[in-house]
């Protein structure tokens, strides 16, 4: 009996493999490769000078702290979000589910001129918090809500799959041998969308470290208060100081990827977790 190959509508391994290293050299490789060899021309001494000036520290402190808190806070509304689109029916529910796209499509601009209207002293929020002695806009407060609302919708798109196809009968089944609600979320539910929970997180945190259109409107931008290290390093290229802009994009891109690695095998250690019990 004659056995036929099957073809496949995509080009064969080494040619896909090779379509994809070209890709990813041009888009990602190379670029970030730019940046080691631009800092490069300055010596060891130099570079770590230019690093930890307390101006760059405080920078570095706001960036990755205020995108923390972000992701984390994200990481728990973002869930129940999730959910309440995902297990339950209620009027306006598409309407809701269709917003929680508008920070993808709304331009980092108008997001922080939004913001910044919506919480300076005379704005529609700003007015009632700032009597309670709450200043929002042009503090690390600002920058803190800007994180916020730009990172909610990669956790409910991350999350929200993940929980319309959990088996609804693995819930009657824990309810039926006495399992209550708190012990049905916690022991089946939760270690399910765990995965999915921190790679939402991930992408908030990631698209948090770079985010510059929605926070400088609303932050203030005041060095040593309110300057993000994606605006401090703007500031360098504006000054033709190119080694020491490049200088400190290098350390925010090795922190970066160290933080996401760590999350990765956070990942992977819950998929694999998930697959032993």
């Amino acid at each position: 009996m004659s056995q036929f190959k099957q073809h496949s509508v995509l080009p064969g391994f080494n040619l896909a493999i090779g379509f994809t290293l070209l890709y990813l050299s041009l888009v990602v490789l190379i670029p970030l490769s730019a940046a080691f060899i631009r800092a490069t021309e300055l010596t060891w001494s130099e570079f770590w000078t230019v690093v930890i000036t307390l101006r760059v520290l405080d920078s570095y402190r706001l960036t990755f702290g205020a995108s923390f808190i972000a992701a984390l806070i994200n990481a728990i509304f973002g869930l129940l979000v999730a959910w309440i689109l995902v297990r339950y029916q209620f009027t306006g529910k598409k309407i809701i589910d269709a917003l929680i796209d508008l920070p993808f499509a709304l331009p980092t601009a108008v997001a922080g001129i939004t913001l910044t209207a919506l919480y300076a002293g005379n704005g529609w929020f700003g007015q009632f918090l700032e009597p309670l002695g709450i200043k929002v806009a042009y503090t690390p407060i600002g920058v803190f809500v800007a994180l916020t609302f730009i990172g909610l919708p990669f956790v409910v798109r991350t999350v929200q799959p993940v929980l319309e196809d959990i088996e609804t009968e693995l819930e009657e089944a824990a309810a039926m041998l006495g399992a209550s609600r708190l012990q049905t979320f916690v022991r089946i539910i939760f270690p399910t969308i765990l995965p999915a929970l921190m790679t939402g997180f991930a992408l908030a945190f990631a698209r948090a470290i770079g985010e510059y259109g929605s926070v400088i409107f609303i932050a203030g931008n005041m060095p040593m208060v309110s300057e993000i290290t994606p605006l401090l390093i703007i500031t360098k290229l504006e000054q033709y100081d190119y080694a020491g802009a490049t200088a400190i994009a290098v350390v925010m891109l090795v922190t970066s990827f160290v933080l996401l690695l760590i999350i990765n095998l956070l990942q992977w250690w819950g998929r694999r977790r998930n697959a032993l019990i």
